[in-house]
C-alpha cells in the first residue's frame, strides 16, 4: 500500500526540523548559560551537553540546569520581621571566655569577621549543642520534645518516610495537634515521594498544617530535582531545637536492624541560636504557604544555656547563594593544626580543593572521611579521580566500612565546627537549601573529635598506590563519571 502524502511530506522534511529544533535549542541554552550562570565550569559543561548531545542537552537543561526560584520569603524582606537577635550584653566570665579565645586562636578572629559579613548576623552567645548519634539517639530525643511540647512545633525534613520510624513521629505530630498546639510541618517535594504512601497525604489526612517544598509529579518531577529543600530542622516552642544530616527514616535506626543501615549525625540545640533554626524554618513556610509565623508562640524569649557561641549559615541557590562555600574556604585558610572533614558524598569545587591541598602544604594535618561504598554507584566512581592531587599534597583520605556514613562534619584547630545538613558536592552546596550552623567552642569540638577518632579507628587509609593500580576499565569508568560532576 503506497504511503499517503503526508507521511512522505513527514520523511523528508523531518531532518530538517530536528537540526532547526537542536540548533535552536543549543543556541538557547549557550544564551542562557552565558548570561544567568555564574560558574565557569557549569556553564561550559552545560553548553558543551546541549550542542553535542542533539536535543537532548537542551531538555536536560531545562529540566535541571534552570533556577526557577526567587524565594518570596527572601526578596520580600522577611528576614527584617524575623530579627530576633537576642540582648548580646556578655557577662564577665564571656568577657574573660572571649579574651583567652582570641589569645589563644588568633587566627579565627578573621573568621569570625568572615561569618559577620558573610551572614550578616553576629554570633550568639550562651548556647548548648549535644551530638546525637544516629537515630538511636536522635530519635528518643526528638520524639520526647514533641511529646513535652507545650506552644508550637515546627518540623522541615528533606525525608520524612511511612516506615517504622516515621510512624512515630506521625503519632507523635497528631498528639501534638489533639492537644491544642500549633503545628507546622514541611516535607521538601521530592523527599516526600521516598516512601508510599507519601506522608505529607497522611499527615494532612489526620489535620496537620502541612507543606511540601516545590511539590512536584512524576513524569515532570525533575523540573525542581536539583532545587530541593535539604535541611533539617526541628524546633520545639520556639526554645528547643534539633538540626544536623538525619531524615526521618528507619534507615538511621540502626537498632532496628535496617535493609540499608545509614550511621549519622544529629544535635540538640538549646539557648539563642534556637531562634536561628526558627527563622530558617518560617521564612522557608513563608515561601511555601504564604503563612507568616510571628509572635511568643514561635518566637520566645530565649535564655542562654551554655558555653558555645554559634551563627546559623543558611545556604542556598537564591540569595544565600555560596556562603558555605565561601565559609569553608575560610575555615581552610585560616587553619593552622588540624582539619577534620567527615562527608558522604565529596565532590567539591577545584577552588576547595585547591584549598586543601594548600591547607595540608602549609603543614596542617588534614583527614577527610569518606565511606568506603557511596549509596549512589556513579558518585563512588566520580569521587575517585580527584583525590590524588590531594595525597599528593599531603591529604589523608580515609574509607569507612558499613553502615554507610551519612556524617556532614567539620572541625578546625580543636576549637571550630560546622555542623548541619550540607555535602560536599555541588548539589548541596550550589543547588539545593541547606542549614548549619558555625560553633566555636572547645568542649563540643573534643566530642566531635572523639566521634570522629572513633570512625577513624574503623577506617582505612587509602594510598596513591592503591589508586594507581586500578584497571584501565575501571580508570576510563571514573574519569568518564567525573565528567558528570556538575550535574551530580
Amino acid at each position: 500500500m503506497d504511503e499517503s502524502p503526508i507521511i512522505e511530506v513527514v520523511k523528508v522534511i523531518w531532518p530538517f526540523v530536528a537540526t532547526a529544533l537542536h540548533i535552536l535549542g543549543a543556541c538557547a541554552v549557550t544564551l542562557h548559560a552565558i548570561l544567568r550562570k555564574k560558574d565557569v565550569k557549569s556553564a561550559v559543561a552545560w553548553i558543551g551537553l546541549a550542542w553535542l548531545s542533539p536535543i537532548i542537552g537542551s531538555i536536560a537543561y531545562l529540566i535541571l540546569g534552570i533556577n526557577r526560584i526567587q524565594r518570596t520569603g527572601v526578596s520580600l524582606g522577611l528576614t527584617k520581621v524575623w530579627d530576633h537577635d537576642p540582648d548580646q550584653d556578655l557577662t564577665e566570665d564571656e568577657k574573660i571566655a572571649i579574651h583567652h579565645a582570641r589569645l589563644d586562636h588568633p587566627s579565627l578572629i578573621g573568621l569570625v569577621k568572615l561569618g559577620t559579613r558573610l551572614i550578616g548576623k553576629p554570633l550568639l552567645m550562651g548556647n548548648t549543642i549535644e551530638p546525637l548519634i544516629n537515630g538511636d539517639a536522635a530519635y528518643p530525643e526528638m520524639l520526647k520534645a514533641i511529646d513535652n511540647a507545650e506552644v508550637s512545633v515546627a518540623l522541615n525534613s528533606y525525608i520524612f518516610d511511612s516506615d517504622r520510624v516515621g510512624e512515630q513521629f506521625l503519632t507523635a505530630l497528631i498528639n501534638a495537634q489533639q492537644r491544642g498546639l500549633e503545628v507546622r510541618v514541611m516535607i521538601d517535594g521530592v523527599g516526600s515521594r521516598y516512601s508510599k504512601p507519601s506522608m505529607v497525604g497522611r499527615l494532612n489526612e489526620a489535620g496537620i498544617n502541612v507543606a511540601a517544598f516545590l511539590p512536584s509529579r512524576a513524569p515532570l518531577s525533575m523540573v525542581f530535582a536539583n532545587l530541593r529543600n535539604h535541611r533539617k530542622i526541628l524546633v520545639i516552642d520556639g526554645k528547643v531545637g534539633f538540626t544536623g544530616g538525619t531524615n526521618i527514616r528507619e534507615g538511621h535506626s540502626l537498632n532496628l536492624k535496617p535493609v540499608f543501615p545509614v550511621a549519622c549525625l544529629h544535635f540538640r540545640i538549646d539557648g539563642p541560636a534556637v531562634s536561628e533554626l526558627q527563622e530558617a524554618f518560617a521564612i522557608d513556610w513563608a515561601f511555601t504557604t504564604k503563612e507568616e509565623l510571628n509572635g511568643p508562640t514561635w518566637f520566645p524569649t530565649l535564655e542562654r544555656s551554655g558555653p558555645v557561641i554559634a551563627r546559623g549559615v543558611p545556604d542556598g541557590p537564591d540569595e544565600d547563594l555560596d556562603k558555605i562555600n565561601e565559609m569553608i574556604l575560610g575555615a581552610l585558610s585560616v587553619a593552622r593544626h588540624r582539619v577534620r572533614i567527615i562527608t558522604p558524598y565529596f565532590l567539591p569545587s577545584d577552588s576547595i580543593l585547591d584549598a586543601l591541598a594548600v591547607t595540608a602544604m602549609r603543614g596542617v594535618q588534614v583527614d577527610i572521611l569518606l565511606p568506603s561504598k557511596n549509596n549512589i554507584a556513579i558518585m563512588n566512581w566520580a569521587v575517585i579521580p580527584q583525590l590524588p592531587r590531594l595525597i599528593e599534597k599531603g591529604c589523608n583520605i580515609h574509607t569507612s566500612p558499613a553502615p554507610f556514613d551519612h556524617t556532614k562534619l567539620l572541625v578546625v584547630d580543636h576549637l571550630w565546627s560546622l555542623i548541619g545538613s550540607t555535602n560536599w558536592d555541588a548539589r548541596s552546596m550550589r543547588l539545593n537549601f541547606e542549614y548549619n550552623l558555625e560553633c566555636y567552642d572547645a568542649e563540643l569540638a573534643e566530642k566531635l573529635d572523639t566521634i570522629i577518632d572513633e570512625k577513624l579507628a574503623r577506617a582505612t587509609l587509602i594510598t596513591l598506590d592503591e589508586i594507581n593500580a586500578r584497571t584501565l576499565p575501571a580508570r576510563l569508568r571514573d574519569g568518564a563519571a567525573r565528567l558528570f560532576s556538575p550535574y551530580l
